[in-house]
């Protein structure tokens, strides 16, 4: 790349809605021309009165799924406007998160011609979605402390640079970046800036959410896997401006979220409370975990968390994360990961896990 061709977007982007930024000039020209297909329950206007369905060339035998589910997610949507605060037009269901951020991808980036910037070591899954999708890759590592790196990070942008992921709090070192850092980012970055919120529920820091309508650059992903305890429902969450959420609309498959994840997931927001209990007792379990973890000889370095789980420096990961196989106790190895040479992350388990794990720990001492 020619050195003139590298561009900090710094002080291009005009935030604010009467600013002149506008997301169709992001969006891919085939991408703009479509129209969303029209299913059968999409043209339905619902009605108090009893109705007879013989629209979608379904089996009318009723047992609970026979009918198609609702292509919006409306009463889903409408449960997680009422605890997140943000409008239901302002939010998109995918199939898991993985779907959500491969929609992003197809939207907003055209093959062979735009790039997407990465900071490792971060969620493996933007690789392999950009990959797929055949966008190229710029990454710009995180500081030995797993801090974004302001200023390198806005001076490998160019004029093709289109999506920036941010993970806060980062998979799989755990901290929260500063609202600093990520306001510089999100104000000067001349392109979308997705912040993969997948572990906010755990952190002391504030979600981006209240800041949606502020800057119309900025996409925030989160989920029912963690937190809510939902990771076999799949259910991801995108929460954007109302333009953003009507393209991405355009290309989802009609239905996406199955009846049965739309069931459970409903019955699980309507029990916030049980919820929020978990989390506090995961917090919990997180500072006597890492207690326990610092009178274990072989780890060097607990790193701070604000997710459900440690990542922690060890003398050999390899060999002690097959030490900890053969006691029963799967975690992860990440020593394959930038800045992450002989770590391991460590869930946060119930009182009972986590018991079993330090007590595996100081075992293979």
């Amino acid at each position: 790349m020619k050195k003139e061709e590298n561009i900090s977007a710094k002080k291009v982007l005009p935030l604010g809605k009467d600013l002149g930024w506008a997301v169709q000039d992001f969006v891919r020209k085939n991408i703009q021309q479509m129209k969303a297909y029209s299913s059968a329950r999409d043209e339905y206007v619902q009605s108090d009165s009893e109705m007879v369905f013989l629209d979608a060339n379904e089996n009318p035998f009723q047992n609970g799924v026979n009918r198609y589910p609702d292509p919006k997610q409306q009463s889903v949507k409408e449960l997680l406007s009422d605890i997140k605060g943000v409008p239901t037009n302002q939010i998109l269901l995918g199939n898991g998160s993985d779907e959500v951020l491969d929609l992003i991808f197809r939207a907003f980036c055209e093959p062979k011609e735009d790039n997407v910037i990465f900071l490792p070591p971060t969620y493996g899954m933007y690789g392999v979605l950009a990959n797929l999708n055949n966008i190229e890759i710029k990454e710009v590592l995180l500081s030995e402390s797993f801090d974004l790196r302001v200023k390198e990070t806005l001076e490998v942008a160019n004029k093709n640079s289109k999506i920036l992921f941010l993970c806060s709090p980062n998979n799989p070192s755990g901290n929260a970046f500063s609202e600093e850092s990520i306001q510089e980012i999100v104000e000067d970055f001349n392109g979308l800036v997705v912040i993969d919120e997948a572990y906010i529920d755990f952190s002391s820091k504030e979600s981006w959410l209240n800041k949606l309508d502020k800057y119309p650059n900025l996409i925030i992903t989160q989920t029912l896997s963690k937190a809510f305890g939902m990771a076999g429902i799949r259910l991801g969450i995108c929460y954007a401006s109302e333009e953003i959420i009507e393209i991405l609309n355009r290309i989802k498959p009609p239905y996406n979220v199955n009846e049965l994840t739309q069931q459970r997931a409903k019955e699980r927001l309507l029990k916030i409370e049980d919820v929020q209990s978990e989390i506090v007792t995961i917090l919990k379990e997180r500072t006597k975990l890492e207690k326990a973890l610092e009178e274990v000889s072989f780890i060097s370095k607990i790193y701070p968390s604000d997710a459900n789980f440690v990542l922690v420096k060890v003398d050999d990961a390899s060999k002690r994360y097959n030490q900890l196989l053969e006691k029963g106790v799967v975690i992860r190895n990440r020593t394959t990961q930038p800045l992450c040479e002989n770590t391991l992350r460590l869930t946060v388990g119930t009182l009972h896990e986590n018991r079993k794990l330090i007590e595996a720990l100081k075992d293979i001492e």
